[in-house]
């Protein structure tokens, strides 16, 4: 009975040896296996995100549409996967010690693969525009002609081709242009227009036209020369064209649209404004550009009798308003603007204009008044009596006004008021040379920090 006993122990010990040695043998896989779930777990919650999904699972089936714009389809394919691949990646990158203290550029600029990541950019923005998409969700549309023979019947690879397609794209382009459009570059919806890593002139002719569209961004680009165009057809989608009256030769005109975002342009020399915005266009954010060498600069509000305006909210940030500028940086309607960290180097009528009652939100600005001592104020209440814009709402808070700038405040300080027009959180206004360091066409290459 012993001996019976003590053969069954050794069998029991010899057993759970083996069990156990199997168990250590099973763990010892477990990591490969789970990690290969885990990232199969992870490409797929990637490819059904919001960051490329469109280009990742449909690019077969689209890829017949515009693929003349691409010389590689397989090239642009591939930088659509490691955009995938890189999503999660890259918030994790670390390269903050690049930072400048502007919260878009610290964003993403850091990253000496933003080539590969060029969509990172959309999840940058601030202000009232912060939720423009443009082209996110799309594939990559890469421009390799810079002509504009025909507004109506655009030649496959020209910007115009690619920014009058109903799909979301992300518009690149091949190589340095000069793009001198015959007539108006009427956008649709869900575009964005990168210029980043080629210099890219818009100039000479029509320049861009944002009408009763949404989620449109505008980077990168030197916006110049542009002059009024019309009595002409023109296109505005695959399936749509008709007349056009006469342009008025803005750089970039924003009309009846939301959720747009104009950042890091630059843009001087114009008809008529530089970025206008009327006819109820709201969730707006003008940040990061250098304007030079324009009169009238930024036209926010169609008409003192156009009420519709009233819901009009524009984020004016990081901009460096620099030499050879006269006015309206800008001049507001009725609605709410946050006028936030700009640099303003150059004026000579004044700075901020405004009439209907805006509600303008300076904060953290930078303000070095002319030479001028009949030029020092920066704000202006256009055609209007003390006795009725008295009571408009407009602040200077944190504000560095310098060689004698002024800035006249009025109002009660309604905070419902200015609520409404506070979009983010002002930086101190002595960072605002290292915040607006950047300000214009960025001078990026492939392989290095933007």
């Amino acid at each position: 009975m012993r001996m019976a006993m003590a053969v069954s122990t050794k069998w029991v010990s010899l057993c759970s040896l083996l069990l156990l040695a199997l168990f250590v043998g099973a763990m010892a896989r477990v990591p490969n296996d789970d990690v290969s779930a885990s990232v199969n777990v992870e490409t797929e919650k990637l490819q059904s995100s919001n960051d490329s999904s469109i280009a990742a699972t449909r690019l077969e089936e689209v890829g017949a549409l515009n693929e003349h714009a691409v010389d590689n389809p397989e090239e642009v394919a591939s930088m659509v996967e490691m955009s995938i691949k890189n999503s999660t990646e890259r918030r994790n990158l670390g390269y903050f010690s690049c930072g400048t203290g502007n919260p878009i550029d610290d964003c993403w600029r850091c990253d000496p693969n933003w080539q590969q990541n060029r969509k990172r950019l959309a999840d940058c923005g601030i202000g009232f525009g912060r939720n423009a998409i443009g082209g996110r969700d799309g594939r990559f549309y890469v421009v390799t002609d810079p002509g504009d023979d025909d507004p109506v019947n655009p030649r496959p690879g020209t910007l115009r081709h690619a920014v009058i397609q109903e799909e979301p794209l992300w518009i690149v382009f091949k190589r340095d242009m000069v793009i001198q459009l015959k007539q108006e570059l009427i956008m649709n919806s869900f575009k964005t227009i990168d210029g980043r890593g080629a210099n890219v002139h818009i100039a000479n002719g029509a320049c861009i036209t944002i009408q009763f569209i949404t989620n449109v961004i505008i980077h990168g680009l030197h916006i110049h020369d542009c002059k009024p165009t019309g009595n002409a057809m023109v296109r505005s989608s695959p399936s749509h064209f008709g007349w056009r009256t006469i342009a008025d030769g803005d750089a970039v005109s924003i009309f009846g649209s939301s959720h747009i975002w104009v950042d890091h342009n630059s843009l001087s020399n114009c008809a008529d404004g530089l970025v206008d915005a009327v006819m109820g266009s709201t969730a707006i954010t003008i940040s990061n550009n250098y304007f030079t060498h324009h009169n009238e600069v930024m036209l926010l509000g169609h008409s003192d009798s156009y009420v519709r305006d009233k819901q009009m909210q524009v984020t004016i940030a990081y901009n460096h308003f620099g030499e050879g500028l006269i006015q309206r940086m800008p001049r507001c309607r009725h609605g709410y603007f946050h006028v936030v960290n700009n640099d303003y180097t150059h004026w000579e009528m004044y700075a901020i204009g405004g009439s209907a009652e805006p509600t303008i939100n300076s904060q953290g600005n930078r303000y070095l008044a002319p030479t001028n001592p009949f030029a020092k104020e920066v704000t202006k209440r256009v055609d209007t009596a003390a006795s009725q814009w008295k009571g408009w709402n407009w602040r200077s808070e944190g504000d560095l006004l310098l060689n004698g700038a002024y800035f006249t405040p009025s109002g009660a300080g309604a905070s419902a008021s200015y609520a409404r027009a506070s979009s983010l959180g002002a930086k101190s206004s002595s960072m605002v040379g290292s915040i607006t360091s950047g300000a214009g066409v960025l001078g990026c290459r492939r392989g290095h920090q933007c």
